[in-house]
């Protein structure tokens, strides 16, 4: 009896175990703006005749070891750069932020689970940025897009409206985008994208389909809330703002954004390079982003002086340079000069 008893309870552990699991897995799929990259069926492998058998079984082992060599390089696909189109209409935020208070008043717990008005955004698209040399293909990428999208828009604006409330999966809640004819040159700009950077040899993308959204809360961010019984995000906390228009988005910026590196002070992720669309307050520049490209010159200008300088120091303290060579095929030249004489 006590055995029996032992083993029901081990089965539910286990059972409560692999439910928390797959609910971690959940939390980093929908966990925008992290995402995973495409994956094909990997284990179909194409049928080998039978004629001549070592080469079938040679052929089998090589197919075998491509997928496995390509799984590793899924597997290790863990995207920490993302494109942004900000959010910086007020109208849209205050209203943000009025549903977000609205939902915390029902449930104080998740007020941990909202962002921060400043990291308003919508997602375009993800990739992987490995060092400061990927970083300067990324912005390279960034800057060539620019006149895909213009001529995408054809000099026309791009505006976003704003409307009603959803989520992934009850983890993830976010403001929808209204249908309307800017879908379809928003689609073709994040298809653009990720073509303009996976031609430059940059992991890009996601396993789904693009779906523009605008997220204000995400249970992933306080992992706690699930250990008190919050699994899911309660539809009745939001049902006043199903059909709520939030405003609309001109589109006016792009930018490169990092997912790791620390937040800006005003709450916006840490941005590399920027595309400016349109003309935003009558084409004037963007003091921001003029003083952000400007250091980026500077610091890329200082390191590259700094790793040729190390080149050179290197190359002259190592033995048998160019100097000591050219002297050993001197002597050379004068013993054989010798030898011929005698």
């Amino acid at each position: 009896m006590e055995s029996s008893e032992c083993e029901n309870v081990s089965k539910e552990k286990e059972a409560f175990e692999e439910e928390e699991f797959e609910a971690s897995a959940m939390d980093s799929l929908i966990d925008m703006p992290f995402a995973t990259v495409d994956i094909q069926d990997e284990c179909a492998i194409t049928d080998v005749p039978h004629i001549n058998l070592e080469r079938s079984k040679e052929n089998e082992w090589i197919s075998k070891d491509q997928i496995k060599k390509k799984k590793k390089k899924q597997k290790d696909y863990q995207p920490n750069y993302f494109l942004s189109i900000p959010i910086t209409n007020k109208e849209i935020t205050r209203g943000i932020k009025i549903l977000q208070n609205a939902i915390i008043q029902q449930d104080k717990q998740l007020a941990k689970a909202m962002i921060s008005d400043g990291s308003f955004h919508i997602t375009l698209l993800v990739m992987q940025l490995l060092n400061e040399e990927e970083v300067n293909i990324g912005i390279g990428a960034l800057l060539e897009l620019k006149p895909f999208i213009e001529e995408i828009l054809q000099g026309k604006q791009l505006i976003l409206p704003f409307q009603g409330i959803d989520t992934f999966g009850n983890q993830v809640g976010f403001v929808k985008l209204a249908e309307g004819d800017h879908i379809n040159p928003l689609l073709e700009i994040a298809e653009t994208a990720k073509r303009t950077f996976q031609e430059k040899g940059i992991l890009a993308g996601e396993n789904r389909g693009f779906k523009p959204h605008l997220t204000f809360m995400k249970l992933s961010k306080a992992p706690w809330l699930r250990k008190k019984g919050v699994k899911k995000i309660d539809p009745e906390f939001y049902e006043k703002f199903i059909s709520h228009r939030f405003g609309e988005e001109m589109v006016h910026r792009i930018d490169l954004c990092s997912m790791l590196k620390k937040k800006q002070s005003n709450g916006y992720y840490h941005c590399e390079s920027s595309i400016v669309i349109g003309d935003k307050n009558g084409g004037e520049p963007d003091d921001a982003e003029l003083v952000r490209l400007s250091k980026r010159l500077v610091e890329n200008a200082v390191l590259k002086a700094v790793q040729q300088y190390l080149e050179e120091t290197q190359n002259k303290s190592k033995p048998g340079d160019g100097s000591s060579v050219k002297t050993q095929e001197a002597d050379r030249n004068g013993t054989d000069s010798d030898n011929n004489r005698k």
